[in-house]
């Protein structure tokens, strides 16, 4: 992810499973991870699956260092993908050994974390980006004509199913309804959706 030199004293090592969370999207590290060995997965969890992966890290590395040292909240879900042996870094001992580089290469380091940063954020707003259109092309390709010259579409099939179709979890489905109900693109109650404003939904798919 981010390599920045290493220093001492390092914490006891550990060892976690694959499977296991190591850091939460939003989540404020009041420590900082560094891999000796193993694969943590990056990306973007749904009801505890990792649904959407970004990337690969593979120790030895530095985790979650450009966070801390842009103080951003992490904006990736990090989940071991093997069995991974760690070390946690207190904040206070990471940001000696940054101030303990020349200034030119302290400038250096901050500067790829903070492109890093926001190279990854783009990403993941993409995702969401992506799960919008995806939503907005499947109501316009199932909306019909009401007798009131209105668009609305019926839903027959559980959310569940629908958003196995369009390949999100039914927790990013309902959230991105939620999202288009909010900006007046759909409307109605139960199984029966308006679509009040056709032309803006299909700016939404992309078209």
């Amino acid at each position: 992810m981010f390599h920045i030199p290493t220093f001492d004293p390092f914490a006891q090592a550990e060892v976690v499973s694959a499977g296991q969370l190591l850091r939460q999207r939003h989540e404020h590290p009041n420590e900082v991870l560094y891999i000796d060995s193993g694969r943590v997965l990056l990306g973007v969890r749904d009801e505890g699956q990792m649904r959407h992966q970004l990337g690969v890290v593979e120790g030895p590395a530095w985790l979650d260092a450009a966070f801390v040292l842009t103080g951003q909240p992490c904006c990736v879900d990090m989940v071991a993908d093997s069995r991974v042996r760690l070390r946690r870094v207190s904040l206070l001992e990471f940001r000696q050994g940054i101030s303990a580089l020349p200034g030119s290469v302290q400038s250096l380091v901050r500067d790829m974390a903070q492109g890093y940063c926001q190279q990854t954020e783009t990403a993941v707003s993409r995702l969401a980006q992506d799960a919008e259109a995806r939503c907005a092309q499947w109501l316009l390709r199932h909306a019909q004509h009401a007798d009131n010259g209105t668009m609305r579409v019926t839903l027959h099939q559980r959310k569940r199913l629908i958003a196995a179709q369009l390949g999100i979890a039914p927790e990013t489905f309902s959230r991105v309804l939620r999202h288009l109900r909010e900006h007046g693109l759909i409307a109605g109650t139960g199984n029966v959706l308006n679509l009040p404003h056709p032309t803006a939904l299909q700016v939404v798919a992309g078209g």
